[in-house]
């Protein structure tokens, strides 16, 4: 047994020796799938606190050469399976924490150095463990692994823990992560010594544009963990027999830790029913299972989320300035829903482009859910929600509270054709704002939707509606259960006039694909004029029109 090589199974019986333990043991049948296979490369990311170091010395405990570990797994859930020690113990184990290598003698390193480092330390145990093999280089780890496997055919597993903290702890060395990332390609990519690499942090694999150099990695994140997605976290089953156990309120803790929905893969047979939108079985709510574990050891439910991350780490992201993502996060804290675009995330915690890459960055830290059908994020629970609050405390986010507490009243001003009303209400919380939102037509359509907020007890939402020629720019469709709500048909104007929104609803003949809705239509022009001065007899910015169809 050795510090990077076959560690053994001591870590895993420290776990499975606490007074909580979720058995999550099968996940090994399907890694099992993997071995030797195209399929071999496996990356998971979660959120700190998700038990992902546990997972990587779980498999440590399996697949390393250890006589001991028969009994460690044979009365657990892997074991109710046929064939379920197939590859117990039948690998050497390379097991790196990459954080354990950006030091050397208490002296932080430069990532070329780190890389370095693992060269000399895991190639040098590696040489020290089989003398009778004829090393062409002692302190080249690519070199060694395969000078073992040609002398003796042995292949690795290969566990790699914090796999991202190169792009967390050295966040502005670009040159440094393409470095990096080359190391672990040609360490991992296509050599017949990996039977298995697995991988696991926080973040995906980092892209550049479209591309990444670990092209052969399948990923298992937040987003889409696929047949990985029971593992994420507790799941609804385990938090019922926990609860059980530890005699506490299902729903409460569902309140507090639940609300990670996620997806896994769909069955062969229920692809047909899924596509048709009939077949729901691949969703599983996870709870945060530091959380839990905690709150079922004390008895007390509260926020431990904070007990490993301050809220600054939070609130450094929230802040950023995106048009539209203040508003956003305003409306997640009240309960709402956001569509979320997460196709350009570049998988690292400085390039950011857009609200939408925060968002789904966000969604890798735990900080938001994500529903992978909708392609919605949400503010998942009470302990997140707690998070969001001490975030957002600042004074610079009042007028944002401030919108949402009068959104019944725009809503109910609409409602009644009180143009007047709306333009003064939407003024008043835009001089709330201190005149630092609506500085473009992003931001105003953001501004109103938080302005509208209320509307979504009623409504569902629809953005950018296409009408066949053109696309209504907000548009809100009474729930069933308030099928006698106006349809509210929004269109938004950028230092224009109100009327000339209304006129292209009108010409545009966006009502028509509301037929259903006909005669119960109402059509609403908001111009925002950024221009109009303050000194200006009557200042106003904001104009409204309403029209019934």
């Amino acid at each position: 047994m050795g510090t990077y090589i076959n560690p053994g199974k001591f870590q895993f019986e420290i776990t499975l020796n606490s007074e909580i333990y979720v058995d999550k043991t099968d996940m090994i049948l399907y890694l099992n799938t993997l071995v030797n296979t195209e399929q071999r490369y496996v990356c998971v990311s979660r959120p700190r606190r998700f038990g992902k170091s546990v997972t990587a010395n779980m498999l440590c405990a399996y697949y390393g050469e250890d006589e001991g570990n028969f009994e460690l797994f044979n009365d657990r859930k892997i074991a109710e399976a046929e064939s379920w020690d197939k590859y117990l113990g039948e690998f050497q184990v390379v097991r790196l924490v990459i954080t354990d290598f950006m030091k050397k003698k208490s002296k932080r390193l430069s990532i070329a150095d780190m890389i370095d480092n693992i060269n000399e330390k895991v190639a040098g145990e590696i040489s020290k463990a089989y003398t009778d093999v004829d090393f062409s280089d002692k302190e080249d780890l690519i070199q060694t692994m395969e000078d073992l496997y040609q002398a003796k055919k042995k292949q690795f597993v290969i566990v790699i823990d914090e796999w991202d903290a190169v792009f967390r702890e050295y966040k502005e060395d670009l040159e440094g992560h393409k470095l990096y990332l080359d190391f672990l390609r040609d360490w991992l990519k296509g050599k017949s010594y990996v039977a298995l690499a697995y991988m696991t942090g926080i973040l995906p694999i980092k892209k550049y544009g479209k591309h990444s150099a670990l092209n052969m990695f399948d990923e298992y994140s937040m987003i889409a963990p696929m047949q990985l997605a029971r593992y994420t976290g507790f799941t609804d089953k385990e938090m019922t027999d926990l609860c059980k156990t530890y005699n506490m309120s299902i729903s409460d803790m569902k309140e507090w830790y639940d609300g990670y929905l996620i997806s896994d893969e769909i069955p062969v047979e229920f692809r047909k029913a899924y596509r048709s939108g009939d077949y729901h079985g691949n969703n599983y709510h996870e709870y945060s299972p530091l959380s839990v574990v905690n709150a079922l050891r004390s008895g007390i439910i509260r926020n431990y989320w904070n007990q490993t991350e301050t809220y600054e780490a939070l609130a450094e992201y929230i802040n950023k300035d995106f048009d539209g993502l203040r508003e956003v996060v305003a409306m997640l804290m009240e309960g709402g829903r956001e569509k979320v675009s997460i196709g350009n995330y570049q998988n690292d915690m400085t390039t950011f482009n857009s609200k939408d890459d925060i968002l789904t960055l966000l969604i890798h830290l735990g900080y938001l859910g994500y529903d992978f059908d909708n392609k919605e994020v949400f503010i998942p629970n009470n302990e997140i929600l707690d998070e969001f609050k001490n975030s957002t405390k600042a004074q610079s986010w009042d007028y944002l509270f401030a919108i949402l507490q009068k959104s019944q009243d725009i809503l109910e001003a609409t409602w009644n054709l009180d143009e007047q009303r709306v333009a003064a209400l939407l003024e008043e919380a835009h001089n709330k704002a201190d005149n630092k939102t609506y500085n473009s037509e992003a931001a105003l359509s953001y501004a109103i939707q938080l302005a509208y907020y209320s509307a979504q007890n009623y409504y569902t939402s629809v953005r950018e509606l296409d009408s066949g020629k053109g696309y209504a720019d907000l548009v809100y469709i009474p729930a069933p259960e308030y099928s006698d709500r106006p349809v509210l048909l929004i269109e938004l104007k950028y230092n224009e006039r109100a009327e000339t929104a209304i006129d292209q609803i009108l010409r545009n003949d966006y009502p028509q694909v509301l037929e259903h809705y006909k005669g119960n239509i109402l059509l609403v022009g908001i111009n925002y004029d950024k221009d109009t001065s303050p000194k200006s007899e009557g200042y106003k910015r904001h104009e409204c029109r309403i029209l019934k169809a």
